[in-house]
């Protein structure tokens, strides 16, 4: 399975999400890009890297890139972390695809690089995460 995961500058909360679902998850393929960007090509957000590295999280390796409409047929499940990046996405959706968007949680994951919660949306994010993998589980045994 192929899961991309969506926010607005790709350096706190989306490479974030990736970070840790390749630690729970090795055995899938991920990818996190944004909707704006400014970023394009930075690694994510210094005090992300340093609150992820504390939680067992890597994010060194990852850059950011935009999110493009080639996504909606390069990955099976496409994850926004609020409803503003999910309207985004589905803005770009070609005609007739139907791979699904959704928001990673019940919440909208803030953005840490204005609110400086790096570690509450680390929180959010690993639960929201768990989640997912239990519903990609749950999904493949029917």
């Amino acid at each position: 399975m192929r899961i991309v995961f969506v926010c607005l500058g790709n350096i706190c909360r989306s490479p974030a999400a990736e970070g840790v679902m390749r630690k729970l998850a090795p055995h899938l393929t991920f990818d996190s890009p944004c909707t704006g960007g400014w970023h394009v090509g930075d690694a994510p957000y210094g005090p992300m890297q340093e609150a992820a590295s504390t939680r067992g999280f890597d994010l060194s390796g990852l850059r950011a890139r935009q999110f493009t409409r080639a996504d909606f047929q390069n990955f099976d499940l496409i994850v926004a972390v609020d409803r503003q990046n999910k309207a985004d996405i589905e803005c770009l959706r070609p005609r007739g695809n139907t791979t699904p968007v959704q928001c990673m949680a019940d919440k909208d994951v803030p953005d840490p690089y204005y609110t400086r919660e790096f570690d509450g949306a680390l929180v959010m994010i690993e639960r929201a995460a768990k989640r997912l993998l239990a519903d990609i589980s749950r999904t493949r045994d029917r």
